[in-house]
């Protein structure tokens, strides 16, 4: 949400370095979802070319992430799946609010950007 409301220069930096450098950014589905109902429509479109991006791969949230998702859960499904989706690849969680994964009973590493 920071990259698609342009409200962070780092989110931007970080799409950016991501295409760039040849990288993949994953973004799970609970946090598309998220995004799309949490935005204004002025964003959508931005949105939208990030979803578009060569490098963007989406992380559905199918029966057997679900499982994962739910065995996590601690009431915060999108921040649960973001966890999964880093335990499963074995990446850093890139957040604007790294507390909000303390919650949960796994090490997982969050690299907060302003």
């Amino acid at each position: 949400m920071a990259f698609a409301s342009q409200r962070s220069v780092y989110a931007a930096a970080l799409v950016w370095t991501v295409v760039e450098e040849h990288m993949v950014l994953v973004l799970p589905s609970a946090a598309v979802a998220a995004a799309w109902s949490q935005l204004e429509a002025k964003y959508h479109p931005v949105l939208e070319v990030l979803l578009r991006l060569p490098n963007t791969v989406i992380d559905d949230l199918d029966a057997d992430r679900a499982r994962a998702v739910g065995q996590l859960e601690p009431g915060d499904l999108e921040a649960a799946h973001a966890v999964a989706c880093a335990q499963r690849r074995g990446w850093p969680l890139v957040t604007t609010d790294a507390a909000r994964y303390k919650e949960f009973n796994v090490q997982v590493p969050a690299e907060e950007i302003p």
